[in-house]
């Protein structure tokens, strides 16, 4: 079931946007996006059969993620700066982290069915907020036959675009990685109590946006490459340390080092991928997608990493290593293009 709602939502999250740039139209999809949820959440909260569920999900649901795709292209086609898109970034971040603490709370208050209700109101809030953004003329059509015009995107060949998405799969994934075998390595490696898991991965998060604020003025002066090279460097160092740790402080003060590498991939990431593409709606999609593909990468990492006599430390080695390739791949694309 989850395999087809990510798939629905790979797929979407690139034709939506595409057909979104043709027009140059962002705000009227994110709309529809919004009335897609809210009907899904309508489906969740009178069905009860998984066949239903499963045709929702992916009828309804994968397409209605990709209202936040839309809201980075509409904010970049709009002419926001790279420090604006990363500060939206942060935004999205308080959000995220805010969520499943609240999620958890409806459902110990409510139950399960206080889950749809949520859904529904979140659904709400955006279609109102859509509606206010065409009420008050914020659409526009910049370029000739509904084409978005974005004369500031670096000039780089297909193929090291490909290779700049290539090196964000491998940055996805040992992200993904590191969180999903957090618990296992606290306890069984360390020998810690799991919840040194979760204050560790909370410790990070909270890091996260004072780490997306900072990239964010320092893009006004350096280079999206060269911030993510940055992120490249903490990561690496951030995995290696990690496969060291013995306790939970030295666990615990690495995470600067990790709210920097998130900040970098997701924040930075999101604005190089626009800066590289002209088309605001490709760009996002296909950024949003290669922390899906990298999710995808999350069951080899940990059984290759795990099988080797270093166990769940292996894995994070194994982050590191793949961190340190996407490096190069990044060093490789700059040094091809300056301008970028």
């Amino acid at each position: 079931m989850l395999a087809a709602y990510n798939t629905s939502g790979f797929v979407a999250s690139l034709v939506i946007p595409v057909r979104a740039d043709r027009r140059a139209d962002y705000v009227r999809p994110m709309l529809a996006c919004g009335l897609l949820m809210l009907a899904l959440a309508g489906v969740l909260a009178v069905t009860t059969s998984l066949g239903v569920v499963l045709v929702a999900l992916v009828m309804l649901g994968g397409p209605g993620t990709v209202g936040t795709t839309l809201l980075f292209a509409h904010v970049r086609q709009s002419g926001a700066s790279p420090s604006d898109v990363v500060n939206t970034r942060a935004v999205f971040s308080v959000a995220w982290v805010a969520g499943p603490p609240v999620a958890a709370l409806l459902v110990g208050a409510f139950g399960d069915r206080a889950i749809p209700a949520a859904v529904a109101a979140v659904a709400l809030a955006n279609i109102t907020t859509t509606t206010v953004m065409l009420r008050a003329g914020t659409v526009s059509r910049d370029g000739p036959e509904g084409q978005p015009v974005d004369p500031d995107h670096a000039a780089l060949s297909r193929s090291a675009v490909w290779l700049v998405v290539a090196a964000f799969v491998l940055l996805q994934a040992t992200n993904a990685t590191a969180v999903a075998v957090m618990a296992l390595y606290v306890t069984q490696s360390i020998g810690l109590a799991v919840i040194w898991a979760g204050v560790a991965l909370g410790v990070a998060a909270a890091l996260e946006v004072p780490a997306l604020l900072v990239t964010a003025r320092l893009a006004r002066r350096y280079s999206s490459l060269g911030l993510i090279a940055s992120g490249c460097l903490a990561g690496a160092a951030y995995y290696g340390g990690v496969a060291l740790v013995t306790g939970p402080a030295l666990l615990l003060a690495l995470q600067v080092l990790n709210a920097w590498f998130i900040a970098a991939v997701s924040g930075t990431g999101l604005t190089l991928f626009q800066e590289i593409i002209p088309r605001p709606g490709l760009a996002s999609g296909l950024y949003l997608n290669t922390f899906r593909v990298g999710s995808i990468l999350t069951g080899p990492i940990i059984v290759l990493g795990a099988a080797t006599p270093a166990g769940y430390r292996g894995v994070f080695v194994g982050c590191g290593a793949l961190t340190v390739v996407s490096f190069l791949v990044l060093t490789l694309v700059r040094r091809l293009t300056p301008a970028a």
